[in-house]
């Protein structure tokens, strides 16, 4: 031999990005779980040579509970500036406090002396913009100065949310959650996780939720919670080196976004196992416990609500619900179920009408003019006018003795003797009936408003996003956006409904058989907050087909621990009627929208196909592309790889016989001979390529060969062709797999990739097989 013993081994050491993946390719779960096995055995093996191994084995096992630690910190902090952001920017659309220009209107009136049990929420130290400019408070000029400066503010902010995320950070946008479930099925997005859309989604979070648009921040959270995960992952070669281990870190992430965002760390940890995960073994279960809890704990400390409180919309509840309330509280979630299918079909239509239309030409004008409209028909109803999540909390609460809200307009009888804490039912007075007039347009406004509020945005792909310049009409354009507090509002406003028009009921026709028996004359039957608490639950249920982690976050958010009967029964009635109608949530639905290559584990196959007839080379197709294991040159890959776009190629022992040997990956084989290229002399186009343990002997003369069996996976996922598709499905989901091969005999026919059986499936439901836009 010439000597190629030692140049043929030069792989055996491992060299720069092998081992990595393209943008917009799918990660292999089964080689990423084995390279961290064999990282992991490595690190034990070593632990026993010395004590500074000992101790860096003990840091690596450590380093998880580090990463939690720090993104808990970290999303706790931006959480909680969040919160305090939005309460005073939200406030400056209607004024200003002039002690403090900083403080949001009820922090201005918390430090006043001169503030009043009736008019709490006034003060001479907050004024609004009308005073402050011409002296008077009232009369139709404040009032239309007022009107005119709350519509000015909401233009800018807008204005600057979507300017922001056009010009820094694109992929700042929306709610992020459909990307994040597709990452976490394993789909590389690079830059969606990174520093800059982190830094840009966080400033224009506050601005679009203080715009007044009917969105929330409780869903982008989730996202701001993974690029923290993300930023923390690179700080350890354990996770920045391991596509699967980082999607660990990251289904903890999530779980951290919506501790924060709720206030419920134990909702946060079920939301991400139910929700978003697509992997999530037992350690990643406690890890995401861990990092809910620094999360919550790191709000909790910050006190952005002012109340000493970790929940959004504490209430205190003073009479248990009984068992006839369960007829009411299924008719809302009836009502959820209906709301969330006409909500996911009618803002799917407006998105596909965006793509397919001038409209999506003009997606910062379109941003401009929701948030006009939005602002001139929600300044007139009180209801509308303040942010969603004063209205929710107005909602929830009970009429004690010393609430003022209008929705607590009760007429009281001086001579009614009852116990302090019981405040009985009583006739509504003209305030509450005002309230649900107001009420009643509020929901219409809303259901209306947030179709055409979530979700704007015009895109092809990511793929054209990432390629486009600023100017490019197709590229996605958006500001963050979430969807659980406007279907919570929606909800809540209809559960305020029922809820009065039971009480009033439950007062007038007491002696009905459906009120005997539990409501008697002078007794508080009937809390018209918790009905709004179901009615919320409800409504949120049918958008995103949440159940257990819907409960939960329920009761955490409200404190409300007693009443998790009526908003289980009020949950799964939402998500059977949603079912009915279609298995997709508004998550789901989007991910479909935007072709992104997600296998849902939820979804059902039950047509009898086989496995060849899905595969590749189809009849009319050229064969497959493969390599021989001694018998391809360098030229001849190098060909190949330039000729065709396939992620990876079947390694073969010869092209008659067809036996598999192992799989290559595309990346791999460029990197492998580029750096055999740049090292190594003698490797030239003819050079014999080896995928064997051994090369053979070769005259002196012939050029050196290239040995790249370390690339070489051995063990490839294989099915016969008449293995049932049911059966290949099941495998992809489960096993996360980028591709198998289909053999027969041990004689390779063709390969099945996960864009194959997306398509596949596509097909079979009569859609468009061609919506599948990434591989």
């Amino acid at each position: 031999m010439n000597g190629a013993g030692n140049l043929m081994d030069f792989l055996d050491e491992p060299f720069p990005d092998v081992g990595t993946y393209e943008d917009f390719h799918t990660i292999d779960w089964l080689r990423e779980k084995s390279r961290d096995t064999d990282r992991h055995r490595k690190i034990t093996s070593k632990s026993k040579e010395s004590i500074w191994e000992l101790i860096k084995s003990l840091l690596d096992a450590w380093s998880g509970w580090v990463v939690m630690l720090l993104i808990g910190l970290l999303s706790g902090t931006l959480a909680g500036v969040i919160d305090l952001a939005v309460d005073w920017m939200t406030d400056l659309k209607e004024g200003v406090c002039l002690s403090a220009f900083w403080y949001s209107h009820e922090q201005c009136c918390w430090t006043s002396n001169e503030t009043t049990f009736d008019d709490r929420d006034k003060c001479p130290q907050w004024q609004k913009w009308a005073e402050l400019m011409t002296g008077h408070a009232e009369g139709a000029g404040a009032y239309v100065l007022n009107y005119f400066l709350y519509i000015l503010w909401a233009l800018l902010f807008s204005f600057l949310a979507v300017s922001l995320v056009r010009v820094f950070a694109p992929y700042a946008c929306g709610s992020g959650i459909p990307e994040i479930k597709t990452i976490l099925s394993g789909f590389i997005i690079r830059g969606y996780l990174g520093k800059w859309t982190l830094l840009i989604k966080t400033v224009t979070l506050v601005l679009a939720v203080s715009s007044g648009l009917s969105l929330g921040k409780e869903g982008p959270l989730v996202h701001v919670a993974c690029c923290c995960g993300n930023l923390f992952c690179s700080l350890f070669s354990k996770y920045s080196k391991n596509e699967g281990k980082r999607r660990e870190v990251l289904s903890a992430a999530a779980a951290a976004g919506v501790s924060v965002a709720f206030g419920a760390p134990i909702g946060g940890v079920l939301f991400s196992l139910e929700e978003v995960s697509y992997y999530f073994p037992l350690k990643t279960l406690w890890r995401s416990f861990f990092a809910a809890l620094v999360a919550a704990f790191t709000l909790r400390s910050i006190n952005p609500f002012g109340n000493s409180r970790l929940v959004l919309f504490y209430v205190e509840y003073h009479t248990p619900w009984y068992m006839a309330e369960l007829v009411p509280f299924i008719l809302l979630g009836v009502f959820g179920g209906l709301w969330g299918t006409l909500f996911i079909r009618a803002n799917i239509a407006w998105c596909r009408r965006r793509k397919t239309t001038q409209l999506g030409k003009y997606p910062v004008l379109e941003v401009i003019a929701v948030t006009g409209i939005t602002a001139v028909l929600a300044y007139p109803n009180p209801y509308t006018r303040r942010s969603t999540s004063e209205l929710i909390s107005e909602l929830f609460n009970d009429c004690g003795a010393l609430e003022s809200s209008q929705l607590c307009d009760y007429i009281n009888n001086p001579n009614m003797s009852r116990p302090v804490d019981d405040i009985p039912d009583r006739p509504a007075g003209p305030g509450v009936y005002n309230a649900l007039w107001q009420l009643a347009l509020a929901l219409v406004f809303k259901i209306v408003i947030t179709i055409f509020t979530f979700g704007m945005k015009v895109t092809r792909n990511l793929l054209c996003l990432a390629a486009c310049d600023l100017t490019a009409s197709s590229c996605r354009v958006q500001i963050p956006s979430g969807l659980f507090i406007p279907s919570m509002a929606v909800g809540a406003i209809a559960g305020r409904i029922v809820g009065i028009a039971v009480e009033q009921m439950a007062y007038h026709h007491h002696d009905w058989i459906i009120f005997k028996n539990w409501c008697r004359p002078g007794a508080d039957c009937v809390t018209p907050g918790l009905y709004a608490m179901v009615g919320a639950a409800a409504c949120l249920g049918g958008v995103t087909r949440m159940t257990v982690s819907l409960v939960v976050i329920m009761f955490e958010l409200t404190g409300g621990l007693e009443y998790i009967v009526p908003l289980m029964a009020a949950a799964v009635t939402s998500k059977w009627v949603a079912d009915a109608f279609g298995k997709e949530g508004i998550y789901e639905s989007h991910i479909q929208l935007n072709g992104y290559p997600y296998l849902d584990v939820r979804d059902e196959f039950t047509h009898r196909t086989l496995a060849t007839d899905v595969m590749r080379p189809r009849r009319s197709e050229p064969p497959l592309a493969v390599l021989t294991q001694d018998t391809t040159t360098v030229e001849d890959v190098e060909t190949l790889i330039k000729d065709t776009d396939y992620n990876g190629f079947p390694v073969v022992v010869s092209r008659e016989s067809e036996r598999l040997i192992g799989f290559v990956q595309r990346r791999d084989l460029t990197l492998a001979i580029k750096n055999a290229r740049q090292k190594q002399d003698g490797v030239v186009s003819s050079s014999v390529v080896y995928f064997t343990e051994d090369a053979p002997q070769l005259p002196a003369s012939n050029p050196q060969p290239l040995k790249l069996r370390r690339i070489l996976n051995l063990s490839p996922f294989t099915v016969t062709d008449h293995t049932p598709m049911e059966t290949v499905v099941d495998i992809f989901r489960k096993l996360g797999l980028r591709q198998c091969l289909v053999t027969r005999s041990g004689r390779l026919l063709g390969i099945i990739t996960k864009k194959d059986v997306l398509r596949h499936m596509a097909q079979m439901m009569n859609q468009d097989p061609e919506s599948i836009m990434f591989n």
